[in-house]
């Protein structure tokens, strides 16, 4: 029904404007009585051979919603009852901020496929924090943090504390992300030493918590071989506790969707169907340099349970969905944890 009816309608709309109505539309659904049990029967699959324990999480299946669907944790308890193992929130900054002007959203059907320049929007980390307070679902929750556009690279370590230290006692895990393409000069921090500094800033802080929290790093897929061999370097020297590969690319490479229409849409992060076997290249590069010495969570063109499995078998023990959901429905996480408790990986 999703790609036969549902979809073809949202399509209609400008992608930003069609994201915030499939929000409206799930809140309004979830305040009927019962909805929320409708959906879990609907889209919820549950099986002991799909549960995954990792950095002392129990997760009920392995996969997860990415960051960038729900950045201001404003549908947790609705987005828990489509089947989601987890759910990554943000990415979230000290303050709050609008993001880069619109149209900042993109379609590419043809490629299966979208292109973003968002921009970190979101409300700031006090107002996630007190929507998180009121939250009522049990579903593990990560926490994507960055730096305001406005902050300089040299401060940005302040920023990532701020939302970090805000967080803490809210979200059950944490990303650093250092890959977004949308904001400028975001990617440097990407580089060997201010990545190890910002990293081991964060572990010391984690250190004087009451009670530690699991820090996972969040890479671009563009990264080379070398700039690979640095991370697994600086996650092992670092003691954080895995990786998230991968965010979205810049390179427009093997796409169908004509190079005019790419040309018009300009800069962005491309996700989507084409960054698949690059974000699987990166997971088994990774999984192998690093001799499985941490988890890495996959991310990036899954829309089936063979995309899933790939990824998995690559190296991944967890995955994350974003535009293979707004392309499938919320009917394809029923289907891949299906298919997946099946499969020995």
């Amino acid at each position: 029904m999703y790609k036969g009816l549902i979809r073809p309608l949202l399509f209609l709309l400008p992608p930003e404007r069609a994201h915030y109505f499939t929000f409206d539309l799930l809140r309004i659904l979830h305040k009927i009585p019962g909805m929320g049990a409708l959906f879990r029967s609907l889209f919820g699959y549950r099986d002991k051979r799909l549960e995954r324990k990792l950095f002392g999480l129990n997760f009920p299946n392995p996969v997860g919603l990415a960051a960038g669907f729900d950045k201001d944790a404003r549908l947790i308890d609705e987005m828990s009852n489509l089947g989601f193992g987890f759910i990554e929130i943000g990415t979230i900054t000290p303050e709050g901020q609008p993001g880069n002007p619109q149209p900042r959203l993109f379609r590419l059907p043809k490629d299966q496929s979208l292109i973003n320049r968002m921009g970190f929007n979101n409300g700031g980390a006090q107002e996630a924090v007190e929507r998180l307070k009121r939250r009522k679902s049990q579903v593990i929750v990560g926490g994507n943090i960055g730096k305001n556009k406005v902050t300089h690279n040299d401060q940005a370590q302040e920023d990532y504390l701020i939302c970090f230290r805000q967080l803490f006692d809210h979200v059950d895990y944490f990303v650093i992300n250092v890959s977004s393409p949308n904001t400028p000069n975001l990617r440097d921090l990407q580089e060997k030493e201010p990545l190890k500094a910002l990293l081991s800033r964060l572990q010391d802080e984690n250190t004087r918590m009451p009670s530690r929290k699991p820090i996972l790093l969040k890479i671009a897929p563009d990264l080379n071989h070398e700039q690979l061999d640095d991370v697994v370097e600086i996650v092992i020297d670092t003691k954080i506790d895995g990786v998230i590969a991968t965010n979205t690319t810049i390179s427009r490479e093997g796409l169908d969707t004509s190079k005019q229409r790419i040309e018009t849409i300009g800069a962005g992060g491309l996700s989507g169907r084409t960054v698949r076997k690059r974000s699987t290249d990166v997971i088994r590069y990774l999984h192998k340099r690093s001799e499985g010495s941490f988890p890495i969570i996959g991310v990036g063109g899954i829309f089936t349970a063979e995309d899933a499995i790939e990824k998995l078998r690559a190296g991944a023990s967890l995955v994350q969905v974003y535009t293979g959901f707004v392309y499938e429905g919320p009917a394809m996480i029923k289907r891949i944890n299906r298919e997946l408790s099946a499969v020995e990986i």
